[in-house]
């Protein structure tokens, strides 16, 4: 239970305080993310060490919780007294971090559950990663966890941030930035090198998770977690391995109503995929079914690093596209040819400017601007010529979204153009993209925009790339409300006539619908009922509690109608 004194109103003077009760259910990975005291099994005072530098982490970033080493051959360590064993500890602990050698761990899992905790992070190696003995081993620890509900996160992994509350439970060199991204990685290492990015980019994390072998807790675990976690507003993965298909999928389809869900998958090729597997101990599976999977759960999946955060940042500024056309404003020919080229390559089109468009643009631009799409407002451009062609261009009904392109020529204003395009960050409904090129000169521009909602890019044919992924992303969201059309005979007086009727809209609400969206494919269980009544289906609006129990009816009648089996043994 969380409570919070709110103010009174502004004209009382001396409101009196009130209690605002906000009930929080527990979750079983609460244990993990927010525990109330931490052991750290091998804790150790050895220069470079994990045990060390683990116990470091933790004293040192105040999570509002005791931290006690545990360590059979000293006394103290770092000055904290020191425990044999976890059967000594004065007080429960949560969670249990684990840094001992591979041979060790089933027995200190046994110990874990006598004595009652319920998380675990295993950061030693040396399991199903390693062969035949390691999965033995790896099994072993399972067998030991089931006995007391005890969920691990591991083995073969950094460990785990929590950025809001001061968690620090890894062996990184540095604390995350407190933000709203759900960060989850199988790969320690890149956990690291995106840490270090992410200080000087200024992007924040409300979880900083390595999962590593995912002996226990996986994707779904994750998903489901940070999906109804307030504090995070997208979710961002990098996947060497799916692992359990069917508990991924699940739980990404349900969350992806309500949160972003991007995710970038290794091993697409065959040199790749062995690697993986040396690393994890897992195959990676088919990367066509895995992207197939993705569309159909409404998950987001990208190619490249930068693309992962590059998403994270648009979704959370600019609204989703409804199609795939752009329109491109520019100041010079070659790096609108460029945005055009990287849009079309990625599925996406060029808007097709509107009579009335091109009526007005040709009142306020000179008289040798390119008249079509790619929209060249020459060199010269001042800003407010930029500011009104970006407002004329905005309301074109055929364009779906605005990318602008700036390269500072000498009569160029990057900052002050900015700022006449502040004001466009969120007035036109259509995401605005914007690429300032350029080096110093363009970077208090490109400062501004960014801050002003308009995500800003260094080079054009990256901003059209990512153009084309949220129009991708739109389109994979609209699928989670489709279903396979049912087959209907041809048969005159057939049973499949008199149900086709039935999930047939009145004529009154015929344009109501999109091809793609008509009323039978929202809430199949549901239609013909609606229909009967002599009301339309409605598209169904998932909110709080009733979120996942309609969610889950949806997948329990999709999974029924589909040939499952052969995707989730393709993915696995």
């Amino acid at each position: 239970m969380e409570t919070r004194k709110a103010r009174g109103s502004s004209t009382n003077p001396t409101p009196a305080p009130t209690t605002v009760f906000r009930y929080k259910p527990s979750h079983p990975l609460d244990a993990i993310f927010e525990p109330k005291n931490v052991a750290v099994v091998g804790a150790t005072e050895k220069v470079g060490s994990v045990g060390r530098t683990i116990l470091w982490n933790l004293i040192s970033s105040p999570f509002g919780g005791t931290v006690f080493p545990i360590n059979s051959k000293r006394a103290s360590i770092l000055g904290i007294k020191a425990y044999p064993n976890l059967a000594a500890l004065p007080e429960p602990v949560d969670l249990a971090v684990i840094v001992t050698p591979a041979p060790t761990v089933p027995g200190i899992i046994a110990e874990c559950v006598e004595a009652g905790v319920k998380g675990a992070i295993i950061i030693s190696a040396g399991f199903k990663e390693s062969g035949a003995e390691g999965a033995k081993r790896e099994q072993q620890i399972l067998e030991q966890a089931r006995r007391g509900n005890l969920r691990i996160i591991g083995p073969n992994c950094l460990g785990v941030m929590s950025p809001l509350t001061g968690l620090n439970a890894t062996f990184a060199s540095t604390m995350a930035r407190p933000g709203k991204v759900g960060f989850i990685s199988q790969s320690g290492a890149l956990c690291t090198a995106v840490l270090d990015w992410s200080l000087s980019a200024n992007v924040g994390f409300s979880a900083f998770i390595s999962i590593g072998s995912m002996a226990d807790v996986g994707w779904g675990d994750l998903i489901d977690y940070l999906g109804d976690d307030p504090q995070t507003s997208c979710i961002v993965i990098y996947m060497e391995t799916i692992g359990d298909a069917r508990s991924f999928l699940s739980a990404a389809r349900e969350v992806a109503f309500t949160k972003p869900i991007i995710i970038i998958k290794a091993g697409r090729t065959q040199a790749a995929a062995q690697a993986a597997a040396s690393h994890t101990g897992t195959l990676t599976g088919s990367h066509e079914v895995f992207n197939e999977a993705c569309r159909r759960s409404g998950v987001l999946s990208v190619n490249r690093i930068d693309e992962l955060f590059y998403m994270a940042d648009v979704l959370a500024k600019q609204p989703r596209p409804q199609g795939p056309r752009l329109t491109i404003l520019t100041n010079a020919g070659g790096p609108g040819v460029l945005a055009t080229d990287a849009l079309i390559g990625g599925g996406g089109a060029l808007a097709e400017l509107a009579p009335q468009t091109l009526a007005a643009l040709n009142q306020i631009l000179p008289a040798h601007w390119s008249h079509s799409n790619p929209v060249d407002i020459l060199g010269d451009a001042e800003p407010e010529r930029y500011a009104k062609a970006l407002e004329i261009a905005a309301q074109d009904p055929n364009s779906d979204g605005l990318l602008v392109i700036l390269t500072p020529q000498a009569m160029t204003e990057p900052t002050l153009t900015a700022e006449q395009l502040k004001p466009h960050a969120t007035t036109t409904g259509k995401p605005i993209l914007a690429s300032w090129m350029g080096g110093a000169e363009v970077a208090s521009g490109a400062m501004i925009l960014d801050r002003s909602g308009i995500p800003t890019f260094p080079y054009p044919d990256s901003a059209a790339q990512v153009f084309d992924y949220m129009w991708r992303y739109s389109f994979n969201l609209r699928s989670l409300y489709e279903t396979p059309q049912p087959t209907l005979t041809l048969d005159k007086d057939g049973p499949d006539q008199a149900r086709r009727r039935l999930l047939k809209p009145p004529a009154s609400q015929a344009g109501l619908f999109s091809p793609s969206l008509n009323p039978s494919s929202f809430w199949p269980p549901m239609a013909s009922q609606l229909s009967r009544r002599g009301s339309p289906p409605v598209k169904p609006r998932p909110s709080s509690g009733r979120r996942k129990l309609a969610t889950r009816s949806y997948s329990r009648y999709f999974q029924k109608r589909l040939p499952t089996r052969p995707m989730w043994a393709a993915c696995s």
